[in-house]
């Protein structure tokens, strides 16, 4: 005879959790200090955790200057960034933080180093763009942390984040310690440049084109930046947020299927 589970009951009784209420499902990895934090407009809690709105989405893709063609008109959601991490930051997170600081001969780690962010259990090191080339070498030979390998870069367009617009993301992979982290500038819409890391990591080479193509930050010191995806002469970057739709009409099986910025509008 097989015992059946215990009933789930208003009060938790039973191992279940109570009605109404959902599971903690918080990383394991997390504690306490680098947890989720609250809204920036809310007040911060005892250990002080944030995080930072920088703007709100309207509808299923944020669409701006045309209809809405998802059905989800109505959606409105914040844009949230995590805010910074608080020592002991755990882990092996600390060490790679240490490792920086220690071989870091100009001044004080916070000149070159915004902020330390852990979300999701993924270590992102927010560095100013004057730096960026001297903390990428650091991260690179330094023996302690040796993320010899820049896997990618892309790209974040934040219209909210007045002054940080732009964001160009670097995901590093060291292979000696087994260990991945983001390394993240960020540069104002109305002066887009940060430095090329191809220097450094000669991967970077095409996913910075891409980056420039798609978001318009220009790497400066690039051996060849151009388009890699676009036509030289198109106008604007697809993927950013002010980009308009656009697009052209699709025929199918004796139909045409317009462009989105053509297409019926639900409210």
């Amino acid at each position: 005879m097989t015992s059946q589970p215990p009933e789930k009951s208003a009060d938790g009784a039973g191992g279940k959790e109570p009605v109404g209420q959902a599971p903690d499902q918080r990383a394991v990895d997390a504690s306490p200090e680098n947890a989720p934090g609250v809204p920036a407009e809310r007040p911060a809690d005892a250990a002080g955790r944030r995080v930072e709105q920088v703007g709100t989405r309207t509808g299923m893709f944020g669409v701006r200057g045309s209809g809405d063609t998802s059905g989800y008109g109505g959606l409105v959601q914040p844009t949230i960034l995590p805010g910074p991490a608080q020592r002991p930051f755990g882990g092996w997170y600390d060490e790679v933080v240490d490792a920086l600081e220690a071989a870091w001969t100009d001044g004080a780690l916070e000149t070159a180093l915004d902020r330390v962010v852990i979300d999701r259990g993924e270590l992102t090191l927010h560095v100013h763009r004057d730096h960026l080339l001297a903390v990428a070498r650091l991260l690179r030979d330094e023996e302690r942390l040796r993320f010899e390998l820049c896997s990618g870069v892309s790209g974040v367009h934040y219209p909210g984040d007045t002054g940080r617009e732009l964001h160009a993301v670097l995901h590093l992979l060291s292979m000696t310690h087994n260990r991945r982290v983001r390394v993240e500038v960020a540069c104002p819409d109305a002066d887009p440049r940060v430095p090329s890391v191809v220097t450094v990591y000669p991967t970077a080479d095409w996913h910075e084109r891409e980056t420039y193509d798609m978001f318009g930050i220009v790497f400066e010191g690039h051996p060849a930046l151009a388009r890699i995806l676009m036509p030289d002469d198109w106008p604007g970057h697809p993927q950013r947020k002010d980009y308009p739709l656009g697009g052209i009409p699709v025929e199918y099986k004796g139909g045409t299927v317009p462009p989105p910025d053509q297409r019926r509008a639900y409210t």
